[in-house]
């Protein structure tokens, strides 16, 4: 199934990251975090419309590792597979 986002969604593969203690440990994920704050840009809409009508490209695009506010972004799941879908604003930063 090709998902395709509206306006100024985009459709995040969370990344989950392990944690590890100073000794190296890993430790498995736990209920302090619920949400990740990373992912992996899967698919993006083609931009807002602004007063004129014109569309605004977004500055994400497909394979961007991006870093998103922790509770904005709404959780799906698509064939088995969880999936984000948050907008534009809720995008802090790509990482490089």
């Amino acid at each position: 199934m090709q998902i395709k986002p509206l306006s100024d969604h985009i459709l995040i593969e969370p990344v989950k990251e392990e944690e590890k203690t100073k000794a190296g440990i890993l430790l498995p994920g736990t209920s302090e975090k619920e949400h990740p704050e990373q992912g992996i840009v899967i698919a993006v809409g083609p931009g807002k419309k602004n007063s004129k009508g014109e569309i605004i490209k977004l500055e994400v695009k497909e394979g961007d590792r991006v870093l998103f506010t922790k509770y904005g972004p709404n959780e799906i799941k698509i064939e088995e597979k969880e999936y984000l879908i948050a907008k534009e604003e809720d995008i802090l930063a790509i990482l490089e």
